[in-house]
C-alpha cells in the first residue's frame, strides 16, 4: 500500500485538487484508493460529497472523551468505483487542545491504516495548512510527501515552512521522507510564473516534479460540480497534466510504511 501526504503550509495552492485528481485517476486505473481528509475545513469531504458530521470522521479515531471508533466504520464509498473517503469534520480543529501532550497521538493514523492495508492499494492524505497533531499523523503514516506549490513568489514561503516542519518529523521518524514539490497554477504567459518555476528548479533540483500543473479554469469547474478530474473531460489541459504527474510519481521508488512494518 502506497501512502502519500499532500501538504503545504499555505492555503490556495491546490492541495485538495491534487488529492482528488490523483486519487480519482488511481481509482480509474483499477487501484483501490482511499482519500483521507485531514483538514477540519473538510474541503475534500465536501468535494466528494461525504460529510463527516453525519458519517463520523477522522476525529473519531482519536478517542477523545471515549473509545476510538473502528476505522472501517468511518470509511465510506463514493459514486466512483474503487474510490473511498475517510471524511473530516469541524470537531477536528479541537484535537490539539483536547489531546495536549497525551503520548502516542502521533501514530493514530499509522495504526489505523495498518488495519486497512488489505483493503486499499493507495492512500492519499489531504493535510491542513498548520503543523499540529493532524499533520504530524499524516506525515508519520506516509511514505512520500507531495507539496503542491503555486508558481508565485509568495508561495515559496509556505514551501519553506513546510520543509522545515518535515525536517522535525524526519528527526522523530529517524529516517528521511521522500518528497516531491509539484508546481501548480502555472501560467507560462506570465513572467512571475516562469521566474518562480525557474527558482524552484534551481533551489530544489530533482525534488521538483518534471510535470507542471497549469492554470485551467475547468479544474475549478470540476471542483464546483463535485466531479473528480478523471470524470471531467472538459479539463483537458489540467487532466493531462495530472495523468502525467501520476505516471511520474508511480515510477519513483517507494517503500510503503505498512510494508516496512511487516
Amino acid at each position: 500500500m502506497r501512502i502519500w501526504a499532500i501538504s503545504n503550509q499555505k492555503g490556495g495552492v491546490g492541495k485538495t485538487t491534487t488529492t482528488v485528481a490523483l486519487g480519482s485517476l488511481l481509482a480509474q486505473s483499477g487501484q483501490r484508493t482511499l482519500l483521507v481528509d485531514m483538514d477540519p475545513h473538510a474541503s475534500l469531504s465536501g468535494y466528494i460529497g461525504v460529510e463527516g458530521g453525519a458519517h463520523g470522521s477522522v476525529y473519531d479515531l482519536f478517542g477523545v472523551g471515549g473509545n476510538p471508533l473502528p476505522v472501517r466504520t468511518l470509511v465510506h464509498g463514493t459514486k466512483w468505483d474503487r474510490l473511498s473517503v475517510l471524511p473530516a469534520s469541524a470537531a477536528m480543529i479541537t484535537l490539539d487542545r483536547q489531546l495536549g501532550t497525551r503520548p502516542g497521538m502521533g501514530l493514530v493514523l499509522t495504526q489505523a491504516l495498518a488495519e486497512l492495508a488489505p483493503d486499499f492499494d493507495h492512500v492519499l492524505f489531504d493535510c491542513p495548512p498548520t503543523l499540529g497533531v493532524l499533520m504530524v499523523n499524516a506525515l508519520a503514516a506516509s511514505d512520500r510527501l507531495l507539496v503542491p506549490t503555486q508558481t508565485e513568489a509568495l508561495a515559496l514561503a509556505g514551501l519553506e515552512r513546510m520543509l522545515r516542519s518535515l525536517s522535525m518529523i524526519e528527526r522523530s521518524r529517524g529516517k528521511p521522507m521522500p518528497r516531491t514539490i509539484v508546481p501548480t497554477l502555472y501560467d507560462a504567459r506570465t513572467h512571475a510564473s516562469r521566474a518562480c518555476l525557474a527558482q524552484l528548479r534551481e533551489q530544489y533540483g530533482d525534488a521538483v516534479s518534471q510535470v507542471v500543473i497549469p492554470t485551467d479554469t475547468q479544474i475549478r469547474e470540476a471542483s464546483a460540480a463535485g466531479v473528480p478530474l478523471a470524470s471531467w473531460p472538459a479539463a483537458r489541459r489540467g487532466g493531462l497534466a495530472y495523468r502525467q504527474l501520476l505516471d511520474e510519481l508511480l515510477a519513483l521508488p517507494s517503500a510503503s510504511v505498512t510494508d516496512a512494518a511487516a
